[in-house]
């Protein structure tokens, strides 16, 4: 008798639960926060807990962008070890390069069934924003992770700015301002916070309008950390535990 293998979206939902179960329950504060249409949410990325704050406890009509190379199977090992584990000890390094090709099938099989949007750093950007306007259009919030690797505070990595340019396109597509929104997750408390939103100018200098918005963004998420119970801030890199900082570890990275 031939065997038949369980579709892939089953395979999903079985590897998502036992994440959810293994992971915990976080909570998510400030949904009011969020405006009646629909909005691009701006988080810290925080190692993997952002996507699997997106995933499993923002509403389900949120998007999240993800890096097209994790959802590429050739392309996730290299990706993996390169942002995840690549600032360990080098003598740790032989375990995570192992690691990252083990992981390959889990993680094409993840982000590709997964409420995601790949996200591509070259010329195949347009593709990124035209999904994204799509999903807009269908009445979606779209959750984004902006840092690039270069420290800014005890908070947060510098802010990418580009990703404001999605506004733009979404004005000329719906004639319509776009909502960025600030959230805060901190996984330590076990919550996620939503802050108020910040609204694109369509008349502004698009130059100004990307600085305006991505300052905005990164100086409430670091108001809104500075702001709660005193707990270990999880930063973008994932660099020994011993180095991370609080959030009352007040830091400012020279400009």
């Amino acid at each position: 008798m031939r065997r038949t293998s369980l579709p892939v979206w089953v395979i999903f939902k079985i590897i998502r639960s036992l994440i959810r179960l293994f992971y915990g329950k976080t909570e998510i504060v400030g949904l009011e926060n969020l405006p009646k249409e629909n909005a691009i949410i701006v988080g810290n990325h925080t190692q993997m807990n952002g996507p699997i704050v997106g995933e499993l406890f923002m509403p389900d009509n949120c998007y999240i962008w993800c890096a097209g190379q994790m959802m590429n199977m050739k392309e996730v090992p290299g990706y993996a070890f390169q942002d995840f584990w690549s600032q360990k000890p080098k003598w740790t390094h032989p375990f995570y390069k192992l690691l990252s090709y083990l992981i390959a099938p889990l993680a094409y099989c993840l982000f590709n069934n997964a409420r995601t949007i790949a996200v591509h750093r070259d010329a195949h950007i347009i593709s990124t924003f035209r999904e994204t306007v799509k999903r807009l259009k269908e009445g979606k919030n779209v959750l984004i992770f902006p840092e690039k690797d270069q420290p800014h505070n005890n908070i947060l990595y510098t802010f990418e700015e580009n990703f404001v340019d999605v506004a733009r396109l979404y004005y000329k597509k719906a004639g319509v301002s776009l909502t960025f929104v600030p959230m805060y997750i901190a996984p330590k408390l076990r919550k996620a916070y939503i802050g108020k939103g910040i609204l694109f100018d369509p008349e502004a200098d698009m130059a100004e309008e990307r600085h305006k918005i991505a300052t905005y963004l990164s100086e409430e998420i670091t108001r809104i950390a500075r702001e709660l119970p005193e707990h270990t801030v999880i930063p973008y890199r994932n660099f020994p535990k011993s180095q991370y900082l609080s959030n009352k570890d007040v830091t400012e990275v020279p400009k």
